[in-house]
């Protein structure tokens, strides 16, 4: 027997939205509005959707939707909730890792949740959504079981996550995502100052990455840092 899934709408149409609407789409469940202070954004965004439309105004009322995704940034989600208009036995779910919960109530929805795929999201980048980890915050056991099947059906990395350890694992994939990143920058622009090509620490950087995977992070630590040295760096 093939599973009823509800309808869905978007709210918002940046990097997560443009990964996670046609990874919901693909897996069975059926985008049918997409809203975006940027008509152009999600008008772009519906051409990746089977059946999608763009949605003019935050006044959901009338909608056949029944799952409301607020993929928009964390600054936004609260004034969101508290401008749109659901239709009744409505589930709103936002997919940040550091907004709390509460946030929605603004909104009033039947239930609410966190969905927040744990994973750093740029629309040149294809993301196979099978590897990422889903985690999901909610009070109501109802929401959770429609919202546990949904993320497997996209996911087979599903989790049940309080607000206090989202909040530390948002921290940590932060150090371990934007950190990291930044770092690789700050060694680029060393290597272009001296006019020396990015490429030459490319496999440094992947053989770190998979031994600090494998080895976990504190026996993967090599020279000085793992010597505890402090002596003090020559002028570059």
């Amino acid at each position: 027997m093939t599973k009823k899934w509800p309808l869905v709408s978007f709210i918002g149409s940046g990097h997560v939205a443009w990964h996670l609407a046609p990874a919901l789409d693909n897996a069975g469940l059926v985008v049918k509005e997409v809203y975006s202070r940027n008509p152009q954004h999600a008008e772009a965004l519906t051409e990746r959707l089977y059946q999608a439309e763009v949605k003019a105004s935050l006044d959901f009322s009338t909608s056949e939707s029944r799952l409301f995704v607020m993929a928009v940034t964390d600054g936004a989600i609260e004034a969101i909730a508290q401008e749109i208009i659901l239709p009744e036995e409505a589930t709103l779910v936002h997919t940040s890792g550091s907004v709390p919960l509460d946030v929605l109530a603004f909104a009033a929805p039947a239930q609410s949740a966190v969905f927040y795929p744990l994973q750093t999201f740029t629309r040149a980048k294809r993301v196979d959504f099978q590897h990422v980890p889903v985690l999901i915050e909610t009070m109501d056991e109802q929401a959770w079981n429609e919202l546990y099947a949904i993320a497997k059906a996209i996911s087979a990395r599903v989790h049940r996550i309080d607000a206090e350890k989202r909040v530390a694992l948002h921290v940590a994939a932060v150090f371990a995502s934007n950190f990291t990143n930044h770092l690789l920058r700050v060694s680029q622009r060393l290597l272009e100052t001296h006019q020396l090509p990015y490429d030459l620490i490319k496999p440094l950087v992947a053989e770190t990455i998979q031994k600090s995977l494998e080895l976990g992070p504190q026996a993967a630590q090599t020279g000085p840092a793992r010597r505890g040295v402090q002596k003090k760096p020559q002028t570059i």
